[in-house]
């Protein structure tokens, strides 16, 4: 198992303002990828995804869309976190974490 990193407090500091713009980048990408694999998913439909206030779909599919777009967001969410965390390890030396 590899080394613990030990959190400095002047890091997370320093950190925050590259977590709040990369959160933001991260919410446009992962929206972007989210409407890309929903328009190939459904086929024939509307390109926008059912909000669970559309009486129009069934509850299976706006169930579907929500647990997709969880998941894509979480992972988009994860990727640039641990990337910008890694990044800002090797420019400071510290790792920003908790």
């Amino acid at each position: 198992m590899p080394a613990a990193r030990q959190p400095s407090t002047s890091a997370k500091i320093l950190y925050r303002p590259v977590g709040i713009v990369s959160s933001i980048v991260g919410g446009l990408i992962a929206s972007m990828v989210f409407k890309q694999v929903w328009k190939r998913i459904s086929a024939g439909k509307e390109a926008d995804p059912p909000t669970p206030l559309q009486s129009e779909y069934p509850f299976k599919e706006i169930l579907l869309a929500a647990l997709l777009q969880g998941a894509i967001f979480a992972g988009v969410k994860a990727i640039i976190e641990r990337q910008g965390a890694k990044g800002f390890q090797r420019m400071t030396g510290k790792w920003p974490g908790s």
